[in-house]
């Protein structure tokens, strides 16, 4: 099931305000919840079927009731209660098998409710550009995923059942009762519109009190993941931020009690008069039937048989108007999900692929006319590049920090889609590519190398799940790391620890490239992959990467222009635009922006 709905332009205000929250909430069509449970109408008119049925077996608890009392009774017919005893046990029985098939049903239709939207928002971010995490807070995309939607669980769960079996409950009811006194009915039903109104407004309150919530969760989740993370404690170790980070999540977690106390006490004096008023009913009615007008209108069975109606109605209606609250107070989540869900895609799958035969690919990448710019910003990041790398050659891109190097390897890898221009590969356009093709054809090795805290086996595997133990290893002996790994305790089983911190970063480097061998891609872009390597161990990363590069079309980053003198052909880039182009020779006789680099 994919719960997104057509994609609508838009960005996630990562610290969103109180008053924007609340316009969210009210913006959230409750015609679009529902239409998350749509995929589920038959399991859900099993449930409505099941609560029905099980109403109106209960409604004849009260009538059998009545007759022991006027029949039964006084009359000691011995068979008759015998027969009335069982029937109330029947009643009983039945409706509990109805109750624990209508729970199974309606929580499986809830978990797959929350599975969709779990997977749904999972998936839609996957799809998002980098530049979307870029201007996203840490932790708050997890937060969203987990707080948010663990916090509609019980509403997604429970509320369409607990709908339907109040509402079911309510009108059974209300029929029983007219048919025992319909002049003891209206004295009933007199509570229920102030009642109404009152819910209404505990409502309102406990929608503004679950933004606030969820905004605070998010807060404390985003200070767990960036001050627990190992990077994190490292630098608040060095900077002895230590208290200061105590402090700030502290804080955040008091502020979390006081609004989960406002939030259960919201309305809750509300809440408890209209108690009082419905359990006064019963009270009301007693006196009116005990006063001389009224005195032999009706008989003791039916007064006792009405007042347990009326005792059952209120519990519904009750949960009608609890269910009510907890919707309109959900409506600040669903507009968070929503609100992810609803973020325009930058990078666009195509709707028909090229079709692309790996064996035949070569790996001949051309930016023609190629302009971007990122999001937000008024200046391009580069602007009329025009670049042609053959199959099988070098090209590095050198030049000053910012001066567009890596959007230009971002663009090659697709990571972002020009404005203006195109990139192609063979001839296609990238944007006709489908994305699994593209990350088959080119690989990118990067100056952070990013292991996930699993084996070297699993992290190798990433690349290529279908990889044999034979492949992995073949891989990281052209890599020159088979050797490190099988030293270590476990060897190819050893976990690396988060984000690979058990490796020094050549020894990290030396995974990824092996990582990258594994997917055997014909384009490879290297963005600064040694720039942060002492000159040993770049000697040995380097060397895994002649090994890489050896027969692949390859584009290199590199501030150390040592590492770049021999390809086959070198761009300065400066302020977004090739301003030099050549070999190394013949950027040093020109005497330009590249020799300037050279001596510094």
């Amino acid at each position: 099931m994919d719960p997104r709905p057509p994609n609508r332009p838009g960005r996630p205000d990562t610290r969103t305000s109180s008053p924007e929250e609340k316009e969210q909430a009210r913006a959230v069509s409750l015609r679009r919840i529902g239409a998350l449970f749509a995929p589920h109408r038959g399991p859900l008119s099993v449930v409505v079927a099941t609560i029905v049925a099980s109403s109106i077996v209960g409604m004849a608890s009260p009538f059998l009731l009545r007759e022991v009392i006027d029949v039964a009774l006084p009359q000691r017919d011995v068979a008759l209660l015998a027969w009335l005893a069982g029937g109330m046990v029947a009643v009983a029985a039945v409706t509990a098998a109805l109750g624990v098939a209508q729970t199974w049903i309606s929580t499986r239709i809830g978990q797959e409710v929350m599975h969709g939207l779990r997977t749904g928002v999972f998936g839609h971010l996957q799809r998002q550009s980098l530049a979307f995490f870029t201007r996203t807070r840490t932790g708050e995309v997890q937060s969203r995923i987990t707080n948010d939607i663990g916090g509609m669980q019980s509403v997604v769960t429970n509320t369409a059942t607990s709908v339907a079996s109040n509402l079911t409950t309510t009108v059974a009811t209300l029929v029983a009762m007219l048919a025992l006194s319909w002049q003891l009915t209206l004295v009933s039903l007199v509570v229920l519109p102030p009642a109404i109104l009152l819910t209404r407004r505990v409502a309102r309150t406990r929608r503004a009190i679950t933004a606030a919530q969820q905004r605070e969760l998010a807060d404390l989740n985003v200070t767990v993941e960036e001050s627990l993370s190992v990077d994190g404690v490292a630098l608040s170790k060095t900077l002895g931020s230590g208290p200061e980070l105590t402090r700030r999540f502290t804080d955040s977690s008091s502020r979390l009690i006081g609004l989960e106390l406002r939030s259960q006490l919201a309305g809750r004096w509300t809440m408890a008069v209209t108690q009082v008023v419905f359990a006064a009913v019963p009270a009301v009615i007693y006196l009116a039937a005990g006063l001389p007008f009224a005195a032999g209108t009706m008989s003791i069975g039916t007064l006792v048989a009405f007042t347990a109606l009326q005792g059952g109605l209120f519990r519904p209606v009750t949960g009608l108007l609890s269910v009510g609250v907890q919707i309109v107070a959900s409506l600040a989540l669903f507009a968070r999900i929503f609100e992810y869900l609803d973020l325009t895609v930058d990078v666009v799958e195509p709707e028909h692929p090229v079709a692309v035969d790996h064996d035949r690919v070569r790996g001949h990448v051309r930016l023609e006319g190629v302009t971007f710019a990122y999001p937000g910003s008024d200046a391009a990041a580069v602007a009329g590049i025009d670049l042609d790398v053959p199959a099988g050659t070098t090209l590095a891109l050198v030049g000053e920090t910012g001066s567009g190097k890596t959007t230009l390897a971002g663009l090659v890898a697709r990571l972002h889609d020009p404005t203006a221009g195109r990139v192609t590969i063979d001839g296609v356009d990238l944007r006709d590519m489908a994305a699994a093709d593209l990350t088959r054809i080119v690989g990118v090795v990067g100056q952070d190398t990013y292991l996930m805290h699993a084996t070297v086996r699993e992290n190798l595997r990433h690349a290529r799940p279908d990889a044999t133990d034979a492949e992995i290893e073949a891989a990281a002996r052209a890599a020159q790391v088979h050797d490190l790994i099988t030293g270590l305790p476990d060897g190819y089983d050893t976990v690396v620890g988060s984000r690979g911190h058990r490796f020094s970063g050549g020894e990290k480097q030396r995974i990824a490239i092996a990582r990258t061998l594994l997917r055997d891609p014909k384009v490879l872009v290297l963005d600064e992959a040694t720039s942060a390597l002492d000159t040993r161990t770049e000697r040995a990363v380097q060397a895994a990467f002649d090994a890489l590069a050896h027969g692949r079309t390859t584009i290199t980053i590199a501030h150390r222009l040592s590492t770049v003198r021999d390809a086959d052909r070198i761009a300065v880039v400066d302020h977004g635009r090739i301003v030099e182009s050549g070999s190394h020779d013949e950027l040093l006789a020109d005497a330009g922006r590249y020799a300037a680099l050279a001596t510094v």
